[in-house]
């Protein structure tokens, strides 16, 4: 596989953020749910389970780590209009 040397571009980055905060919700809900359902509890309520904002915080690092990684890793697609001005 062909090392891509350039930088991702700005929107690209954001959107990888962005999308890394929504699915790092998701997953800490899915594993409150799973903790709750085994009797640990994991309160929704943040300021009063220590628990919780560690869960929180490490499900939103992980996510938006492995999308930057992906936009990273990833070529940008190339437009047609370049193709068909060639």
């Amino acid at each position: 596989m062909a090392e891509n040397s350039s930088r991702p571009s700005f929107l690209r980055i954001v959107s990888a953020i962005l999308l890394g905060i929504v699915v790092g919700f998701f997953v800490f809900l899915g594993m409150a749910l799973i903790l709750g359902a085994m009797n640990i509890p994991v309160s929704m309520q943040f300021a009063e389970n220590i628990l919780s904002v560690i869960l929180l915080t490490i499900s939103l690092a992980v996510c938006i780590g492995v999308f930057l990684w992906l936009v990273w890793i990833t070529p940008p697609t190339e437009s047609e209009t370049t193709e068909e001005a060639e």
